[in-house]
């Protein structure tokens, strides 16, 4: 018999009877359960231990995976680099090109006949020339082409790499060899012991061993927004993909990956997008077969339309139209997703995309207009003045006049664009990481540049978070040092270490440091570590106390939520039970009823000695900056009772809290020190010299958070801001029927800096209340940090949501845009300055691409029109546009961030994108150009004493006087770009340059190809070799633009209208369209934004729409449907009907005061990643 590690290899269940068990619920389940022997049995089939674990050894883990498969879910597979070139074609500006090349390719080797006359005028050597143009076309669309694809290639693999750094930062608690250990979520395998706890997202099914007050939030499964109770004796099934909304618990894992109830889905949706897209393809078809015949029935047709717009945006084409968002409705049924997701766009995103609509109407208006003067002249000239006569060799001249249309549109949009917004947010994105700032969405990167307020948790973020006891209150005696246990008397000593031990998570604990020298480790909840270093330090073991009273023993766990802010835990004590609670002193203080007083005497807690006290020990220690805590209990005797003691003859009724807890005996009152970090003051005067406001909400005391927030640099003594407490806060902006109003909100939050003793629903009321204000002109945009479950809301309605990478929940990580791994605060100053510097990076990018697209586009034009003729070549215009296009974007978005960017104020909402200055910049530069251009066209050959490029025939071999042109161009455009290193009108341009080596790499690169192009380029690049005097002259005109734009830099600002400045993005959310009408814009322009912010419209919207599509192709295509799948469908019909609820919520519903926290989890369970993909 085959063994391993010496027990057998087969086990004694099937991962089939497993499958199964977790497909039930409730007393079904607990049925299941026992059927099977109950969950202890199951552990000895699975040969685990429910109190050691397993083994963690390799061999054991490997049979485990073998036998019941990993804890991974296989991710879609990555597009191909082939697939990218493929939809990098796809643009209809490069197929336009790529046909006029073919034509003109074509045309270059037809030799009409018709009129001999004409071909002896044709020199044989020009005539072996005329391919090379159409060669040269294609070659460069090919460039572009990779280029584009190479692009997508490293930001998908970017972003992948992204997502699997997200996943393994993701960590679970297991038991293993008797050992808590912290392992990857992947590493958990089927007969682990899982501690689990309040926050956790569950990463497998299980079922319970022991549970303490556990609610789970299951909607990400059900649809089911309320908390479902769980527990051993009544529901002990637990699922992967839920999320520990109160309470902890231990489970025994019993299904993984692809075998767990979230996995199944996983493996559904799979399936069910590649059967609808083989449906897709028959129904294609079917219905090209039905119109050859023309007889197409109506039955298919409708079908067609049911499934059709499933298949969205499956070749990756961004351009999504308005009816591919939603499924046609089948019936009466109102069109699904027609009004959902409404995602409000960044500022950025906002701005820009006006801007490219903008500019691509330009570019197509000026392109269309070039074609058709270039045509009209051609013919007037042609068949009117010279009176000739229709020859078939004259397609050659049309074919060259729409290339050149063509080619100003190419260069008109800036397709550079998105790829710079890309470059940027990816560059900033891997930076980010080294500064502690794990961006999840993308969007957030920039909008944090923006932010003109941070709303920062105290605890953690401030500071340090290593949470030591300093000051005791204890039998009357209060000690600002340990004090000496012997000195304390013993009944109160051993009560108070008993209540401390027991009434703390059992998983945080202290664990001595792997330097020697440092202080001990604290793991878990870092309160407990403090009270329980605090036992350590008066020489007491709460191991030993630990051992005693096992969690498994526990009557009853009231675990610590934002509501109670305390912790209760009944263990059962001489026959009866005792109730050990500990929590903030002034909630905890008021159920109490007795304290022991000097030297242990039992003595009444009257309301003078409860004020007597506060104002005496709590208040001076809150005002030191310190937490506290008071720890008190309770006996419930079976016999007579002591004066502090109640009296039972039955098992309490426990569900009765606030009786239970009530009529406490204080034992002891503790200050909780926890240090501002050092780096913090700092890092809010830095933030408040940028015109960011910081606000700190906490839970705890309004002195302690005073004292801090004095300590941080957020208020001075002197300042005349508001310190408000959540209660009172609460009633000011309330009406008389408890309402929130915005106007009362408004009169409040701009003085507020410090809001204390608050729940999450007055941070997210605060939050929500300042983005949505108009109390002034600038709209604020608000960054939040958060860490615990309840901050999810609040989290998820910042602009920026900030979640602790330490101390965080799995929960708060799930609604968050960035995780700060370090949980400090000066990290998110640093995504600050990276914020500022995307926007200042793609500014930069269109200070310059704007320039180039103006000259680019006016010389054409006009070139077109007076000589009927473009001075800039087909060719030479793609490669101005592959070095505007893809090497300035590089260039230009990998400039690293300066401290100076931390001197402005944020530029807010309204702000227009192009200011003032900048297109002061890209006018003076434009005239420069086109007076030097134009100059030269019209006047060059006389000033150079060279031959005349004007006038000449299709096939003439290229002119020194044209190279001159193109050079002089090109080399203006490259010094313009050292002129674009800088926005807000600073004189030195070359400040910083050799610490961006990518720019100056690319630059001397550019440089270097130009050389080469002009000199060796002949036909291909239509150019002919220049002297050293000619590049003279063309490196003196380039130059030129950096002492012209010392000239621009001179004229004031403020004297240029403010109608100049373009962009003012207005992502009001109000004014917001909906996706399918902002992609629909993007639709009228070719390229233009194409890949431009749509970053796939999430991939929720297609999970909703194959989902639904395919729920509707099995009611109308029962033969069609494969019946182990509809039977799988079936069993997840409250997933479907999940999905397409999801997708059916109007906007306006969304976004009210209370967010279902099931808008998390679709998220999640859409993408099956922590990463919102933005590619």
């Amino acid at each position: 018999m085959a063994t391993v590690e010496g027990r057998p290899a087969q086990y004694g269940v099937t991962l089939r009877q497993l499958r199964e068990l977790m497909e039930s619920r409730g007393a079904e389940g607990l049925a299941k359960i026992n059927a099977l022997g109950g969950p202890q049995e199951i552990c000895k089939k699975l040969y685990t231990s429910s109190t050691d674990g397993l083994s963690g050894s390799r061999a054991d883990m490997q049979h485990r995976r073998e036998v019941f498969g990993s804890n991974l879910i296989p991710p879609k597979p990555p597009k191909t680099f082939l697939t990218l070139v493929w939809e990098a074609l796809q643009d209809v500006t490069l197929i336009i090109l790529e046909v006029a090349a073919v034509v003109s390719l074509g045309l270059s080797f037809y030799k009409p006949s018709d009129d001999p006359t004409d071909i002896a005028h044709l020199d044989e050597e020009e005539g072996h020339y005329q391919w090379i143009e159409g060669l040269a076309i294609l070659i460069s669309v090919i460039v572009v082409v990779i280029v584009t694809a190479f692009n997508d290639y490293t930001k998908e693999r970017q972003f992948r790499g992204l997502q699997s750094r997200i996943e393994g930062e993701h960590k679970f608690a297991v038991i293993r060899s008797s050992e808590v250990k912290q392992i990857p979520i992947s590493d958990i395998v089927v007969g682990d012991i899982c501690q689990i706890k309040y926050g956790d997202l569950l990463p497998a099914d299980g079922i319970l061993l022991q549970s303490n007050d556990l609610k789970i939030d299951e909607s990400s499964l059900t649809g089911e927004s309320d908390h479902v109770k769980k527990g051993e004796s009544f529901d002990p099934m637990v699922l992967s993909g839920t999320h520990v909304m109160e309470g902890s618990g231990k489970m025994l894992v019993t299904a993984v990956g692809v075998n767990s109830q979230a996995g199944i889905i996983f493996t559904l949706l799979g399936a069910a997008v590649e059967k609808q897209d083989k449906e897709i393809k028959q129904m294609k078809k079917e219905a090209k077969k039905q119109q050859r015949k023309g007889t197409q029935r109506k039955s298919l047709s409708g079908d067609e339309d049911a499934t059709l717009p499933a298949s969205g945006n499956s070749h990756g084409a961004n351009h999504a139209r308005p009816d591919d968002n939603h499924v046609a409705p089948s019936g009466d049924k109102p069109a699904a997703a027609e009004t959902s997701h409404k995602k409000e766009k960044s500022v950025l995103q906002a701005k820009l995309t006006k801007l490219a609509i903008q500019i691509g109407y330009a570019g197509s208006t000026i392109a269309v207009l070039t074609v058709i003067i270039l045509v009209i002249n051609f013919c007037v000239q042609t068949f009117v003045i010279q009176g000739k006569v229709w020859k078939a060799t004259y397609i050659n001249n049309l074919v060259k006049h729409l290339i050149i249309g063509v080619t100003v549109l190419v260069v008109a949009v800036p397709e550079g664009l998105p790829l710079a917004v890309t470059l940027s947010l990816a560059y900033s994105v891997k930076k980010m990481m080294k500064d502690n700032n794990l961006v999840r969405h993308l969007d957030a990167c920039e909008t944090m540049g923006n932010a003109t307020a941070i709303c920062s948790d105290k605890t953690g973020t401030l500071t340090t978070n290593r949470m030591t006891v300093v000051q005791s209150y204890i039998c009357e005696k209060l000690c600002k040092v340990t004090p000496n246990y012997r000195d304390i008397p013993q009944d109160v000593a051993e009560t108070m270490v008993e209540g401390i031990s027991v009434n703390s998570a059992f998983t945080s604990r202290i664990m001595p440091s792997q330097d020697p020298t440092g202080p001990p480790m604290q793991v878990g909840n870092k309160t407990e570590c403090a009270l329980l270093g605090f036992v350590v330090a008066l020489g007491q073991s709460y191991d030993h106390v630990r051992e005693k009273h096992p969690e498994e023993s526990f009557t009853r766990v009231y675990t610590f939520n934002s509501v109670r802010k305390s912790m209760s835990t009944v263990i059962p004590y001489k026959g009866g039970y005792r109730l050990y609670t500990k929590g903030a002193s002034e909630i905890v203080l008021k159920k109490c009823a007795f304290i022991y007083g000097h030297e242990g005497r039992l003595e009444k807690f009257t309301r003078d000695m409860q004020e007597r006290l506060v104002r005496q020990v709590i208040e001076p220690m809150a005002c030191d900056g310190l937490r506290t805590i008071s720890v008190a209990y309770r006996d419930f005797v079976p016999g007579k009772a002591e004066i502090n003691q109640v009296h039972i003859d039955q098992e309490p009724n426990w569900e009765d809290e606030d009786n239970i807890v009530n009529n406490l005996t204080c034992l002891c009152v503790v200050g909780i020190e926890d240090p501002v970090r050092p780096e913090v003051p700092e890092a809010i005067r830095k933030c408040q010299k940028a015109g960011i406001t910081v606000r700190m909400v906490t839970g705890d005391n309004v002195n302690t958070a005073r004292s801090i927030a004095v300590k941080c640099g957020i208020l001075k003594p002197t300042d005349d801001f508001l310190i408000l407490e959540g209660k009172e806060f609460n009633s000011r902006i309330r009406d008389a029927n408890g309402e929130v109003q915005q106007h009362l909100i408004d009169k409040v939050w701009p003085k507020l800096r410090v809001l204390a003793r608050s729940s999450p629903t007055d941070k997210y009321t605060l939050v929500k209340g300042m983005i949505e204000s108009k109390a002034f002109d600038t709209r604020e945009v608000v960054a939040v940090t958060g860490d615990g479950t309840n901050d999810g809301p609040a989290l998820k309605k910042a602009d920026v949501g900030f979640a602790m990478g330490i101390a965080g929940t799995d929960v708060a990580k799930e609604a968050s845009d960035i995780i700060l791994t370090d949980d400090n605060f000066s990290s998110i100053v640093k995504a600050v300055m990276w914020g500022r510097n995307v926007y200042d990076s793609i500014a930069k990018f269109l200070q310059f691409q704007l320039t180039v697209n103006v000259v680019a586009v006016i010389v054409a034009f006009i070139g077109a029109c007076a000589i009927q003729d473009s001075p800039l070549k087909a060719v030479q215009m793609l490669w101005v546009n592959l070095i505007m296009d893809t090497l300035a974007s590089l260039a230009l978005a990998t400039e690293m961030p300066t401290p100076d960017l931390l001197q402005r104020k944020p530029y807010g909402r309204t702000k227009p994108l192009i200011s003032r200055t900048m297109m002061k910049n890209i006018l003076g530069q434009a005239i420069y150009q086109l007076v030097v251009i134009f100059s030269l066209l019209f006047a060059g050959d006389k000033l150079l004493n060279i031959p005349s490029g004007r006038g000449q025939q299709l096939v003439a071999e290229p002119s020194q006087h044209f190279t001159i042109i193109f050079n002089t161009f090109v080399m203006m455009t490259l010094f313009n770009e050292i002129n674009a290193r800088k926005i807000h009108g600073q004189r030195n341009v070359f400040q910083g340059l050799f610490t961006n080596p990518i720019f100056y790499s690319i630059w001397i690169g550019t440089a270097l190809s130009q050389v080469v192009i002009i000199q060796f380029g002949g036909m291909a690049f239509s150019t002919a070799g220049l002297s050293i005097d000619q590049w003279l002259w063309c490196l003196l005109f380039g130059a030129g633009t950096l002492v012209w734009g010392q000239l621009v830099t001179t004229v004031p600002t403020r004297k240029i209208p403010k109608r100049l400045s373009w962009g003012r993005g207005q992502p009001d959310p109000e004014t917001i369209q909906p996706g399918p009408d902002y992609d629909a814009d993007l639709d009228k322009k070719p390229r233009a934004g194409q890949i431009l912010w749509i970053r796939g419209l999430t991939r929720l919207q297609t999970q909703i729409r194959v989902v639904n599509a395919f729920r509707q192709g099995l009611d109308s295509r029962g033969s069609l449907a494969d019946a182990a799948l509809a039977e799988a469908l079936r069993k997840q019909t409250a997933l479907s009907k999940r999905f397409s609820h999801s997708s059916s919520i109007d906007y306006a519903d969304a976004a009210r005061d209370t967010l279902a926290p099931h808008d998390i989890d679709v998220e999640r369970l859409s993408s099956h990643s922590h990463t919102e993909t933005a590619v």
